[in-house]
C-alpha cells in the first residue's frame, strides 16, 4: 500500500505523474472541479460579504468518496493541480472536502509534466495559496453576478433563455462593432503605374513615387493615363543607391495568446482546437513505452524560459546548427505588465526531441502543433537574421521610381523556419547609369473594409486590451459561438441578428459591462486580489450597487421590440408576428397562445433543388446551422452555406 498520495485534475496527467513515481505513491484524479455554484440560483450571499455558497456536482459524489477513502492513512497527501487561480481553487476545494480523513495536505507546483520537474516539485512543497483561490472566487462570483441579473432582463426584453457574460459582452461588441465598420465602409480607388526596367538580360519592377514633384497617386485614370504618355517619351537614369543591412530578431517564445494566433493562422485550429490539443501533449503521450509530457504549461502570459532550458537549447543549436547559429547574448523580452512571471513561455519539455522523432507517437494535430511549438522555441534562441537592404532611385525630368530589393546575408534564425524567407534580387546598377524603359502599366488600388475578426485577430485584440487571461480567450469564443451571437464563415466571425440585437441593447442600457476599459480595469484588480494587494470582497462591493442600480433601471425603461411582419395568420387571420428565438427569427400568431401557428422565416434565396421553395436557416443535434427547403419533407435539400451569399473577409 501506498503512503503518499497524488491529487490531479486529469487521469491523463495523473498516469503520466505515476508513471515517473510507482512504487511508494499512488496519484488519482479528481476529473476537474468537484464543487461549483448551483446553477439555477444565485448561490451568492451579497448582504454577508459576498459569500458564496458551493454544491458538490452530481457526477463528482462518487469522486469524492473515492477521494476521501484513498486520502485514509496517507502520510502526506499532494495537490498536484494546474498551476494557475483555477488548478489552486480546485485544490483547495479537493483539501476541504477531504480534510475531515487527513490533514497532511501540501500543494507542489511544476510546469512541465517530467520526471525530474515532478521530483523537485516534491521536494519543495507548499501551502495553498488563498490569494490565488480569492481571486478565482472574485471572478466567479463577479460572473455569476452579471449573469444572474442580466440575463433574464435580456430574457424579458429581447428572447427567454439568453444570457450575457461579463468578458464575452465585450468581445461580442469588437465583433459588432467590426460589422457596423464594414457596413458603413466606402472604398475608394486611387491609380499608380508600375515600370519595368531592362538591364543587360534581366529586368526588375518600380513603382512612381513622384511626378511633377507631386505623389505618384491619382485619383483619376484618365490622370493616369496622360502620365503614362508622357512618361514613355523620357529618359530614366539611376539617380540614387542606398544600401544597408537590417538584423532581423527572431519572434519570442509562444505564450497562449501567441500559439493561438499562429495555430489558427498556419494550421488552422480554433482557439478551442489549440488548446485542446495543446492540453494533451502537456499531460503526456506514450512514446515507446513511456509517458512523457512534451510541452511545457500551456496557459501562460510570460516570455521566460527556466535557465536549465536556455542552457539545452544552446547546446542543440550549436550541436545541429553551429557556434554561429547562437547569439552572443540572450534576448531580453519586454513582458507585460499582467503577465505572471511564475509561468514559463510554451516550450518543448525536451529540446531534442525533435517532432520526426515523434510523428509515430501522435496524431497528425498533436504533431503540427507540437512541430509549431518546437520550431518557435528553437528559432527564438537562434541569431539574428542579417538581411542587406537595397533601394534604387530610378528617375527622369519629370519622375522618380522606387525599387526595393533585399538579400540574406546570414539566416539565422530563418534556417529553422518552415515559412522561407523570400529574396528579391536586383540586378548589378551604378548611379548615374542609363536605364531602358521596357514597359509602363497602370495599377489598381481600391481600399478595403477592416476585415472580420478571425481566432487569431480576435485573441490579439483581446489581450491587446487587457480582456481576459490566457485561460479565457478560447471559451470566451466558444460562448459567444454557442449562444449563437456570431457563427464562423470560413475561419472569420460574424455576428447573428440576435448577436447584434443583444450587444446594441448592452452598449445602449450597460456600458460598462461591454466598455474594455472597465473590463480591463477588473481584470487588473483580480490580479491585485492574486498578488495580495486588495481583498476580493472589494471588487464586488465597488461595482455591484451600481449595476444592480442599473438593472432596476432597465426593467423600466427598456421596452420589448415587436415587430408586426406583412402576413396574416392563415389559421386564425390574426397579424403574424416576429418573435426570437435561439435559432433565429420565426413568425408566430399575435394571438398565442389561443392560436399557436408559427412559421419559420425565410431567406430570399430560392431552392437550387425544387426552385420552388425559399432556404430556411436550421440548427441540427450538434448545434451546427444549415439551410434546408421550406418545402421540406417534400423536398430535403440542405446546404451549409446560402449559394448566393458572397461574404467579404480579405
Amino acid at each position: 500500500m501506498s503512503d503518499f498520495l497524488i491529487i490531479v485534475e486529469s487521469p491523463t496527467k495523473a498516469k503520466t505523474i505515476y508513471s515517473f513515481l510507482k512504487d511508494n505513491y499512488n496519484v488519482v484524479s479528481s476529473m476537474g472541479h468537484i464543487v461549483d455554484l448551483a446553477k439555477n440560483k444565485l448561490s451568492v450571499d451579497i448582504e454577508n460579504g459576498f459569500k458564496p455558497y458551493y454544491y458538490v456536482l452530481p457526477n463528482k459524489r462518487k469522486i469524492i468518496a473515492q477521494l476521501k477513502e484513498e486520502a485514509k492513512n496517507k502520510k502526506a497527501i499532494y495537490i498536484a493541480t494546474d498551476p494557475d487561480r483555477e488548478g489552486e481553487a480546485i485544490g483547495w476545494h479537493i483539501k476541504n472536502k477531504l480534510s475531515g480523513e487527513n490533514n497532511n495536505f501540501y500543494r507542489i507546483i511544476f510546469h512541465e509534466i517530467t520526471e525530474e520537474a515532478i521530483k523537485e516539485a516534491l521536494k519543495n512543497p507548499r501551502d495553498i495559496d488563498l490569494n490565488l483561490v480569492n481571486s478565482q472566487i472574485a471572478r466567479r462570483v463577479l460572473d455569476r453576478i452579471v449573469g444572474y441579473y442580466l440575463s433574464p432582463l435580456l430574457w424579458k426584453k429581447v428572447l427567454r433563455g439568453l444570457s450575457a457574460g461579463r468578458v464575452q459582452s465585450v468581445a461580442l461588441r469588437f465583433i459588432v462593432d467590426r460589422e457596423k465598420e464594414i457596413k458603413n465602409f466606402v472604398p475608394k480607388t486611387t491609380y499608380g503605374i508600375e515600370a519595368t526596367y531592362k538591364v543587360d538580360n534581366s529586368t526588375f519592377k518600380a513603382k512612381l513615387e513622384k511626378y511633377k514633384d507631386k505623389k505618384g497617386v491619382f485619383d483619376k485614370k484618365e490622370d493616369a493615363i496622360l502620365c503614362m504618355e508622357e512618361l514613355k517619351k523620357e529618359k530614366f537614369f539611376v539617380k540614387d543607391i542606398t544600401k544597408k543591412e537590417i538584423k532581423r530578431t527572431p519572434p519570442p517564445p509562444f505564450t497562449t495568446s501567441l500559439l493561438q494566433q499562429e495555430a489558427f493562422s498556419v494550421l488552422g485550429f480554433s482557439s478551442q482546437k489549440t488548446m485542446l490539443v495543446a492540453q494533451s501533449l502537456y499531460e503526456g503521450v506514450k512514446v515507446k513505452d513511456k509517458m512523457l509530457g512534451l510541452i511545457t504549461y500551456m496557459r501562460t502570459d510570460s516570455f521566460s524560459v527556466s535557465k536549465k532550458a536556455q542552457e539545452e537549447v544552446e547546446r542543440f543549436i550549436k550541436e545541429k546548427f553551429g557556434e554561429n547559429y547562437f547569439p552572443e547574448k540572450i534576448y531580453q523580452r519586454k513582458e507585460k505588465e499582467t503577465a505572471q512571471l511564475a509561468h514559463e513561455a510554451i516550450r518543448p519539455t525536451d529540446v531534442f526531441l525533435e517532432p520526426n522523432d515523434l510523428k509515430d507517437y501522435l496524431t497528425e494535430d498533436q504533431f503540427k502543433l507540437y512541430e509549431l511549438i518546437w520550431v518557435r522555441f528553437c528559432a527564438s534562441f537562434m541569431k539574428e537574421a542579417l538581411i542587406e537592404s537595397t533601394k534604387v532611385i530610378i528617375s527622369s525630368n519629370l519622375s522618380d521610381f522606387v525599387s526595393n530589393g533585399k538579400r540574406i546575408l546570414f539566416d539565422g534564425f530563418l534556417k529553422i523556419l518552415n515559412k522561407k524567407e523570400e529574396e528579391e534580387i536586383l540586378p548589378l546598377l551604378e548611379k548615374n547609369q542609363s536605364i531602358e524603359l521596357s514597359n509602363l502599366e497602370i495599377t489598381t488600388h481600391t481600399t478595403k473594409p477592416p476585415p472580420r475578426f478571425n481566432d487569431a485577430s480576435l485573441v490579439k485584440l483581446m489581450e491587446e486590451k487587457g480582456i481576459g487571461r490566457p485561460s479565457t480567450y478560447a471559451p470566451i469564443i466558444a460562448t459567444l459561438i454557442k449562444r449563437n451571437y456570431i457563427k464562423r464563415y470560413k475561419g472569420y466571425f460574424i455576428p447573428t441578428e440576435l448577436g447584434i440585437k443583444v450587444a446594441n441593447l448592452l452598449v445602449r442600457y450597460f456600458p460598462d459591462i461591454t466598455d474594455e476599459k472597465f473590463t480591463a480595469i477588473m481584470e487588473k484588480k483580480l490580479d491585485e486580489v492574486e498578488e495580495g494587494k486588495i481583498l476580493w470582497t472589494k471588487i464586488l462591493e465597488d461595482f455591484y450597487p451600481s449595476f444592480k442600480k442599473k438593472i432596476e433601471e432597465g426593467y423600466l425603461v427598456i421596452k420589448k421590440d415587436v415587430e408586426i411582419s406583412d402576413k396574416k395568420c392563415p389559421k386564425c387571420g390574426g397579424n403574424l408576428l416576429i418573435r426570437w428565438s435561439r435559432n433565429g427569427k420565426f413568425l408566430s400568431c399575435q394571438n398565442f397562445p389561443k392560436c399557436r401557428y408559427a412559421e419559420n422565416i425565410t431567406t430570399d434565396v430560392i431552392c437550387p433543388n425544387c426552385k420552388t421553395g425559399k432556404l430556411v436557416e436550421r440548427k441540427n443535434k450538434k448545434n451546427q446551422f444549415f439551410y434546408g427547403c421550406s418545402r421540406y419533407p417534400e423536398c430535403n435539400f440542405t446546404t451549409k452555406e446560402l449559394p448566393k451569399e458572397e461574404i467579404n473577409t480579405d
